[in-house]
């Protein structure tokens, strides 16, 4: 069995980050194979109860990764270094374009890979305080990691059913 290996920026990356990237990457493939062919119209579209929409949920997913990547390098202080619109971070605003979030989280998923392939995985630093936090808890650029695949793939199933919603089409079934 061969180890995995994956490349970043000119940099062979093995063992467990590449496994690690790998994974992530798989799930961004989901969730960006979930919204092709689609007019921004569609991608800005409702189709359940639910405030979702497949634009909204790439421009969640992109922050979302892009803030914990901030977090993996410089703890809490970092990661809200910007404010997070956390209601219209899931609306695809009508001057957003499907084209434009999906070239923006193409940006944020590089950074993540170029952080992934020098950061200390042991590395740790105390999270946020929310009330979804244990006080006095730390997590790992793993662990950070972990989670984000975690999110990417949550939100590529919320994704399929928006898209089954809208057009019939499946993008896990």
């Amino acid at each position: 069995m061969s180890m995995p290996r994956t490349t970043v920026t000119g940099t062979t990356v093995t063992g467990e980050r590449a496994e690690l990237l790998e994974t992530l990457a798989r799930h961004r493939g989901f969730l960006r194979y979930t919204v092709r062919d689609l007019t921004d119209e569609q991608a800005r579209r409702r189709t359940t109860v639910s405030a979702l929409c497949l634009g909204g949920l790439i421009k969640h997913v992109t922050a979302i990764e892009e803030a914990w990547m901030r977090f993996a390098v410089g703890g809490a202080a970092a990661m809200w270094r910007e404010p997070l619109d956390w209601e219209g971070q899931f609306r695809m605003a009508e001057d957003e374009t499907l084209a434009g979030l999906l070239d923006r989280y193409d940006r944020v998923a590089r950074r993540t890979e170029e952080l992934v392939a020098t950061l200390d995985l042991d590395a740790s630093h105390p999270l946020p305080e929310a009330p979804w936090f244990e006080p006095g808890a730390r997590w790992s650029v793993r662990r950070v990691l972990l989670h984000l695949i975690a999110e990417t793939a949550q939100h590529a199933g919320h994704a399929d059913i928006i898209r089954e919603s809208l057009d019939g089409a499946k993008t896990m079934g």
